[in-house]
């Protein structure tokens, strides 16, 4: 059964009003992630490598299947396309920790509070399979679908969501062209010369 409530009804039981605030922040956070990620591409000078590029993409599928929770109400099949980007971001980032957790084999990119991008990316595509996994297990939030008006907020965490989305998927075009993408990446193939980052030397 569907029925439409704005946010803050008192009808709405108050277990998925948690779990909507929930999710409001998981979107947020993975904004906050999606816009750091552009920080270091543009400001620090350090182009994505293609597993760089794919842990991106898995925390957009997760930001697909939020919105999807906050516009239409909560859904398994909402928590599944959450679950498959963040199991998918994490077989990524695992193997690119893999790839350097060998003492002398280097690193890419610049750490951040100690550790490397993608290794925080492992840290919290696997924080968001056990929280996905708990929410589950609320099976209220599944008796009634809920679409909600949305206030201010969630309104503007789902545009940032969906700009960043749009801007990740222009920049990958930009850097590997219509070709596989080179790694390490080296400049904007669609680009010309004099408007491309010079990528510094990963460490």
């Amino acid at each position: 059964m569907t029925v439409v409530r704005d946010q803050d009804d008192p009808l709405v039981p108050p277990v998925v009003t948690l779990l909507f605030w929930m999710n409001v922040i998981a979107l947020y956070l993975i904004v906050v992630v999606l816009a750091a990620a552009f920080y270091f591409e543009f400001a620090r000078r350090e182009l994505p490598c293609p597993l760089c590029l794919l842990q991106r993409a898995a925390f957009c599928a997760m930001g697909v299947g939020v919105m999807m929770n906050l516009k239409f109400g909560f859904s398994p099949r909402h928590y599944g396309v959450i679950l498959l980007g963040a199991c998918t971001g994490m077989i990524f980032a695992a193997r690119q920790v893999l790839l350097h957790i060998v003492p002398g084999t280097g690193a890419y990119g610049s750490p951040v509070l100690g550790l490397h991008y993608y290794t925080w990316d492992a840290i919290v595509f696997g924080i968001a399979i056990a929280l996905c996994a708990f929410v589950l297990m609320f099976n209220r939030q599944f008796e009634q679908r809920h679409l909600r008006r949305l206030s201010f907020v969630p309104m503007l965490a789902i545009v940032l969501m969906l700009a960043l989305t749009g801007a990740n998927a222009v920049a990958t075009l930009l850097e590997c062209g219509f070709q596989v993408c080179p790694d390490p990446p080296r400049d904007f193939q669609l680009l010309p010369p004099t408007l491309s980052i010079q990528p510094d030397q990963p460490s």
